[in-house]
């Protein structure tokens, strides 16, 4: 079977795409790999557009890589779409490496085309049958998928590539997730070429006479696959000549494997799991009970941040004091008695909103407040109706001075409890409300002149209470989310 045989095979079988009736957008950088992949689908039968990206890292080259994709779309009669980015100055805006900021670029920019021939098709399809609105609630679905309308978009990642893949993988740690390889298709990617090695690829654009420009930066070992291709599979041949068979085979074994491991995982994470809002509670005795322990808290926690190198220390916490935590870049796990937490992290940056007086009501992160003033003489009853109702605050509006602030508890911040006459730092009221630390981090005071007024939701502060010789009070009424 030759490779065109080969690949129309495999796009209808592992990939099932139907040749007649799918449309393709090629990435494509002007390497053997690409041209290869375009002068397959044009052999096909597919229906294709080229896109290509100039990242403009190197220099003059980069602009005949981007001369050379257009020459391949006179060629082949196909629309060509290029791109042009400042690579260096979007890695450094957004403290990214450079491999890391092309790679966000390419595939924003991909979906973006994909996104333009989806609306295209929509306007231009029978669906000018449907109103206006019903058009763009089509359009504005977070449903929508390149499936829908029969695109693709399409790289040319080859056999050698799912080897190398497969490698930095199993050394970055990523557990058996990152064991099968590259995938024939993810979401709306697809990749036709992964049956085929790098050797038969070159073989078949010889064979075809197809030109193609070479990438100097492929040559350098200082990017990780590189090496890879350059030093690690060469030396493993040297004492296992079938190396790359024998790594594409456990590839597909892995594949298998990861079905029937990712079931056991999500039946043991659904026992386990309880989700309270934005948060995950967790019983920390159920969960110590579990074997394998370190491989079962690794699939937890991978998904909120933390990487395996982290999965001893998250063990270790288990039996850590309440109150201890680890944190990733998102999240936070947290003891809280007999529950292991796992919350997103909080901003640092309190949030301090100014409530102007004779504002009716506000909106805020927790929910909302209504304000209203009353003047006491015969209306003494309705304001001290709510003094046991903690979602009600009843104050001597004589005491208040304009604007109040509203924002988040911090750290140092006191009180003089209602019914006390000395102060109290917050902290040690939540201890003995027995608030967990998320709890404590969603606790919101109002103040006044720099004085607490009252924890919202929780309790007022002694010094504005309302006194027989109040002529005034303020009524403040929170509904949570």
């Amino acid at each position: 079977m030759n490779l065109l045989q080969h690949f129309i095979q495999y796009c209808k079988q592992e990939i099932k795409l139907d040749i007649t009736n799918t449309s393709l957008v090629i990435a494509v950088s002007g390497g053997v790999d690409s041209v290869v992949l375009v002068d397959l689908c044009h052999r096909a039968g597919f229906q294709f557009i080229i896109a290509h990206c100039n990242f403009h890292l190197r220099g003059e080259e980069s602009i005949r890589d981007e001369n050379f994709v257009r020459s391949l779309g006179e060629k082949y009669q196909r629309e060509v779409l290029v791109k042009n980015f400042d690579t260096k100055q979007y890695a450094e805006s957004k403290k990214l490496s450079i491999q890391v900021a092309a790679r966000e670029l390419r595939y924003n920019w991909f979906e973006e085309i994909i996104r333009n021939k989806v609306e295209q098709k929509v306007i231009s399809s029978t669906l000018y049958v449907l109103s206006k609105k019903e058009r763009e609630g089509i359009l504005d679905s977070k449903n929508l998928q390149l499936t829908t309308y029969n695109l693709q978009l399409t790289t040319a990642h080859h056999a050698d590539d799912n080897i190398e893949t497969l490698l930095l993988n199993f050394f970055r740690g990523t557990g058996i997730g990152g064991l099968h390889g590259i995938l024939p298709k993810q979401g709306n990617i697809i990749r036709p070429l992964l049956f085929a090695k790098r050797e038969e690829i070159v073989t078949y654009a010889n064979q075809q006479k197809l030109s193609w420009v070479e990438d100097s930066s492929n040559s350098s070992d200082k990017y990780s696959r590189n090496f890879v291709r350059h030093r690690v599979v060469p030396m493993m041949k040297t004492i296992y000549p079938q190396v790359g068979d024998n790594l594409l085979g456990n590839i597909e074994r892995f594949k298998e494997i990861e079905l029937i491991y990712n079931k056991s995982i999500e039946k043991i994470k659904a026992k386990l799991i309880e989700v309270k809002g934005n948060e995950f509670h967790i019983p920390i005795l159920k969960l110590k009970k579990q074997t394998p322990l370190k491989t079962i808290v690794f699939e937890i926690i991978k998904d909120f941040g933390f990487p395996a190198t982290e999965t001893d220390e998250v063990v270790k916490l288990l039996d850590a004091a309440n109150g201890s935590y680890r944190s990733s870049d998102t999240h936070r796990l947290i003891i809280n008695r007999n529950w292991l937490i796992i919350a997103p992290l909080q901003s640092e940056e309190a949030m301090h909103i100014l409530i102007e007086k004779d504002l009716e009501s506000i909106v805020f992160a927790n929910g909302k407040l209504s304000f209203k003033e009353l003047l006491l003489n015969n209306q003494l009853t309705e304001g001290t109706a709510f003094a046991n109702n903690p979602t009600i605050a009843t104050l001597n509006a004589d005491e208040i001075k304009w604007p109040l602030i509203l924002r988040p508890f911090k750290q140092g911040d006191y009180f003089y409890p209602l019914g006390m006459l000395k102060k109290k730092k917050l902290s040690k009221f939540f201890i003995d409300l027995k608030l967990s630390k998320t709890e404590k981090e969603k606790v919101w005071v109002i103040e006044s002149d720099k004085r607490i007024v009252w924890i919202v939701g929780y309790r007022i502060d002694n010094r504005f209470k309302v006194k027989p010789s109040t002529q005034r009070q303020l009524i403040i009424q929170f509904e949570g989310k």
